[in-house]
């Protein structure tokens, strides 16, 4: 049952995944041309210089909010990487005491240091 909801998450996720690469890519080219604009804004000396900078800087930025929905995109990703990351995580199995040879051992060396 564990493996039909990791598969079923994932296939969810894989999904809007591939729906929202189109937006993921242009985020991904408007934030950096806006990272580009904002080291050229700040090596301008000119006043001219810095106010079609920062035209064209709120120009990507507006482009910029435009691709928000590529974070759903981001999430499912993410989702993704959970999925693959537990589809073959095994339990943690419950180690009785007495098993354990190190927890056996310890009680054996205390037993022989009391005598």
């Amino acid at each position: 049952m564990k493996k039909f909801g990791l598969v079923l998450a994932g296939g969810i996720a894989a999904i809007i995944l591939l729906s929202s690469i189109g937006p993921m890519v242009g985020l991904l080219v408007s934030l950096g041309l806006l990272y580009f604009i904002y080291k050229q804004f700040l090596k301008a000396e000119s006043t001219g210089g810095k106010i079609v900078l920062g035209i064209i800087g709120v120009i990507f930025l507006m482009a910029s909010i435009s691709n928000a929905p590529a974070i759903i995109g981001v999430v499912a990703a993410y989702i993704l990487y959970l999925v693959y990351k537990n589809w073959n995580a095994r339990k943690h199995t419950v180690i009785k005491e007495d098993a354990d040879p190190f927890v056996n051992f310890e009680k054996q060396w205390n037993e022989l240091k009391n005598y």
